[in-house]
């Protein structure tokens, strides 16, 4: 979903736009993620420093510095129509079968009370602060796994029927300006790729860039639209068909049960936090949790997946040959034109390459100079001047 114009939905006047933070089944995770993030941060979207989008109002249970009927009196204004401001929804978690709570007399997860029709004050539930702001939300953002799909709440034998906020919205859900749920997957997330997803929809809504690319699933494609193999360090070592026996190697972690050549992930590329870390970066295989199958398709974890007993073996034979070829020509790369014979380095002996090595490279550094001179040879001398 994508477009390459840009339409101003929100009014120019508008300086601020806020954005009302819900947490249902979740571990505050997503929440730590985004206030890590650097690039941009959360203290310059807050602060309206970033050029082109309003500066963001957060409304957050847990990092606000008001509690009680003043910090609950925004939301009810939202929900009410009554805010005068536009604002975003942002939610945290799964969001578990409230149903299945009432039959008890209680609830899953709930923030602020309301009278019921005794007049008793009653906790209300995050799924119902989600429908009602939804409705004027212009837009609508699912932020980690378990808000996107279910995550660990949804797995097998969980008691509360969680589900993700679009399965809850359902397909046919629009926000007031048009656009379908927005997911930022992953177990958190990196915050980086939840402030720049969010002010890529704010730059779209206040009409100064076009619609973010998202694919089929409503993530945002550039973040998510390649592997993690595809952007892992230890990829190269795949390719050779060289793999990590336990965890700690530092060649290709697959065959200890990582799941990166299907996974759907930018972790090794950006980092954990301000470029650094990141899974497989430091020796983590991966176990799926941007997708929505997380957890159950990718159980048992740290065992090799069922594929690798192919792959792997197909990449073990060619690698072998790739690996081989790729050393006698490294071999002679590491030598400068002076050094035909013995190499003078006093840190260790450097075995001179054998007649077979000598051969293939020969034949190498024919096809490499087939269409240029090698540098020495092959060049006129310009005449004297007199």
């Amino acid at each position: 979903m994508s477009s390459q114009t840009s339409v101003s939905l929100l009014p120019d006047a508008i300086k601020e736009v806020h954005a009302f933070w819900l947490a249902g089944g979740s571990c505050d995770g997503c929440s730590i993620a985004t206030v890590g993030a650097t690039s941009p941060s959360a203290e310059n979207l807050m602060l309206g420093n970033i050029p082109g989008i309003p500066k963001i109002v957060l409304h957050h249970p847990v990092l606000s510095v008001v509690a009680g009927d003043k910090f609950m009196k925004p939301y009810w204004d939202a929900a009410a129509g009554k805010l005068d401001a536009p604002y975003v929804v942002i939610f945290e978690g799964s969001l578990p079968d409230e149903n299945l709570a009432k039959q008890y007399g209680g609830y899953w997860s709930g923030m602020g009370v309301k009278e019921d029709e005794n007049g008793d004050p009653q906790p209300v539930s995050t799924a119902d602060w989600l429908f009602n702001l939804s409705k004027g939300a212009a837009a609508v953002i699912a932020v980690g796994t378990c808000a996107t799909w279910g995550g660990i709440p949804a797995a097998a034998g969980n008691p509360t029927k969680a589900t993700g906020v679009m399965d809850y919205l359902g397909a046919d859900f629009r926000s007031a300006l048009g656009l379908p749920v927005v997911n930022i997957p992953g177990c958190a997330p990196q915050g980086d790729n939840i402030t720049e997803t969010i002010v890529a929809v704010l730059l779209y809504l206040h009409g100064i860039g076009p619609l973010p690319d998202f694919d089929e699933l409503g993530r945002p494609a550039w973040l998510f639209n390649e592997t993690v193999h595809r952007g892992c360090t230890r990829a190269g070592f795949y390719e050779e068909g060289i793999f990590a026996e336990k965890h700690g190697d530092k060649e290709c972690l697959v065959e200890v049960g990582c799941w990166g050549p299907v996974v759907q992930c930018n972790i090794n590329k950006r980092g954990a936090v301000n470029g650094m870390g990141g899974c497989m970066n430091v020796g983590a295989p991966c176990i799926g949790c941007t997708m929505p199958g997380f957890p159950d398709a990718f159980a048992p974890f740290y065992k090799a997946p069922p594929g690798t007993a192919i792959s792997s073996n197909l990449s073990r034979t060619t690698g072998m040959l790739i690996r081989n070829l790729r050393g006698i020509t490294q071999a002679f790369q590491n030598r400068t034109g002076r050094w035909s014979k013995d190499v003078p380095s006093g840190w260790g002996h450097v075995q001179n390459p054998s007649l077979a090595k000598k051969i293939t490279h020969y034949f190498y550094e024919k096809l490499q100079f087939s269409d240029s001179p090698k540098p020495g040879t092959g060049t006129k001398r310009l005449p004297k001047v007199k």
